[in-house]
């Protein structure tokens, strides 16, 4: 597995995983070409064969930064590709200075949450119906740099 930049051209192969793990909620190819416009710092997992395991995003502010998202292609899920694109986010931050970093997970995602607190993230707060259509609550989670 290799950790890269993503570029612009790889952002249709994204949908498919997005689709397949947030289905109504998921973000279009418009919503990433933003991010990256942005200059949102945002990587991609890839396989040896080029195949995309996962992606991850961070967008930094003057003292903090925000983890967009993580997601992993199913077939490709425990296998540490998670850990390592978040790693590679907070690593970013640390490159920027951020004395904080937070983001949002959904409620009812045990196993995205436990990788977060595993990674020193705290819950800070909750979102009612954050996520929609379904209605779903997310917690907002906290990391402090130090």
């Amino acid at each position: 597995m290799k950790i890269d930049r993503l570029r612009w051209w790889q952002i249709q192969e994204l949908l498919p995983i997005e689709s397949d793990l947030f289905g109504a909620e998921q973000w279009s190819a418009p919503m990433f070409w933003n991010e990256l416009a942005n200059g949102h710092h945002y990587l991609i997992a890839v396989d040896d064969d080029g195949s995309v395991l996962g992606y991850g995003g961070l967008a930094v502010g003057q003292d903090e930064g925000w983890v967009n998202n993580i997601a992993v292609r199913r077939d490709a899920q425990r296998r540490g590709i998670g850990r390592a694109l978040l790693e590679a986010l907070l690593a970013e931050g640390r490159r920027h200075h951020v004395k904080q970093v937070l983001l949002e997970v959904a409620a009812d995602n045990a196993a995205a949450q436990r990788l977060y607190a595993g990674h020193g993230f705290e819950v800070i707060g909750v979102r009612r119906g954050y996520y929609q259509p379904s209605n779903t609550d997310a917690l907002v989670m906290r990391r402090d740099e130090d």
